[in-house]
């Protein structure tokens, strides 16, 4: 009996590892999130400068699947994040000319932000947050650190994540997969 029990959870396990998502889910962003943006809204209108100086700005991102990771070195749960941003999202599909992937750093200075990036080990891009005001653009002041934002090709927000949830980060592979399709 332990053995079926065992061959059917195995079972369930496999088909769920596989299952894909054949549209974005609809779902309702709980108020505690500390959003200010909405699904379906537009990306707002910003500007950032990645640590090797780039300029990176919303027109600039338009046809391209976007992820916004907002992060800071003293945030525990973005360090626990971004291992698996790293090696879920990052290195699947870095290489992918339709996908952009910046974790956006909450008002640290240059030299901090460079010192996080190497000790977390990511290869992504980090841009600097002077005053957090990319930050409050998205999320209400006082709010987490810890999200992401997803943009869709057409500069459309779809998905919202807040903390590290895994059901949710894997939600968020699934959908940034099928935006990539």
């Amino acid at each position: 009996m332990k053995k079926i029990v065992t061959l059917v959870f195995a079972a369930m396990f496999t088909l769920s590892a596989f299952s894909q998502l054949t549209e974005i889910p609809q779902k309702e962003i709980p108020a505690d999130y500390g959003y200010i943006v909405k699904l379906g809204q537009q990306m707002p209108n910003i500007s950032m400068q990645l640590t090797d100086g780039t300029t990176i700005t919303t027109e600039s991102l338009k046809g391209k699947v976007t992820m916004l990771q907002f992060t800071a070195s003293w945030c525990s749960v973005c360090r626990k994040e971004m291992p698996h941003i790293e090696s879920e999202i990052w290195q699947k599909h870095k290489e992918n000319k339709d996908f952009v992937l910046i974790g956006v750093d909450m008002d640290e200075p240059l030299d901090k932000v460079q010192a996080f990036k190497e000790t977390m080990k990511v290869t992504y891009p980090l841009a600097l947050d002077p005053g957090a005001e990319i930050f409050y653009t998205f999320a209400a002041k006082n709010a987490g650190v810890t999200r992401n934002v997803i943009v869709d090709k057409t500069g459309k927000i779809v998905y919202l994540t807040r903390l590290f949830k895994e059901d949710e980060f894997q939600e968020m592979v699934e959908v940034i997969d099928l935006l990539l399709k």
